[in-house]
């Protein structure tokens, strides 16, 4: 697989954590990918067939991933977030429509959960947005994900319209970065 080219973002360092742009489909972006898409899929059958995802299920779920030409210059980028060192981490952004970009994939691997990865990779979006002329962002996710609810509103995202539909997509967010003038 040729990498794809990351947006040039500086790097952003919160404690013990740093996030910075990669390629997304680097060893460890595809590592997190399959740990994120994994938890999501597993949550949602526990919740709707009491087992987790079958197998042969998962693994054409995170073959049929698309999102790494979605998250690459110049539509978007992928930061990796690592927790001294380690790669524990991710969110993507991708640029909807002129001064819009969409948060995709927020993911703290739960060995890192506690320790301020969420916090550091959301500082990440709001600074990496602007590289993609982003006065504001919009997110969604599903209702049973409440940790990811928790952390969105920490973090100035307020309860939107829907942007667009899909399976999956039950609760939109919307926030205007502060450097937007709002």
């Amino acid at each position: 697989m040729t990498a794809l080219t990351p947006w040039p973002v500086a790097p952003v360092v919160s404690g013990r954590w740093t996030v910075a742009s990669e390629p997304a489909d680097s060893p460890d972006a595809q590592a997190l990918w399959a740990a994120y898409y994994t938890e999501v899929s597993d949550r949602w059958f526990r919740l709707h067939h009491r087992s987790d995802t079958p197998p042969d299920e998962l693994a054409r779920g995170i073959a049929a991933d698309d999102g790494p030409l979605e998250l690459v210059a110049p539509r978007g980028l992928l930061l990796v977030a690592r927790l001294a060192g380690k790669a524990s981490g991710t969110a993507g952004l991708r640029r909807l429509e002129p001064g819009t970009a969409e948060v995709r994939r927020v993911f703290v691997h739960p060995s890192a959960r506690g320790t301020g990865g969420g916090s550091a990779l959301m500082a990440a979006v709001d600074a990496a947005a602007g590289a993609l002329g982003a006065a504001r962002l919009v997110l969604n996710t599903r209702h049973d994900l409440v940790e990811s609810h928790r952390l969105y509103e920490r973090h100035g995202f307020t309860r939107a319209e829907a942007y667009h539909e899909g399976p999956y997509r039950e609760r939109w967010y919307a926030k205007r970065l502060a450097s937007a003038g709002g």
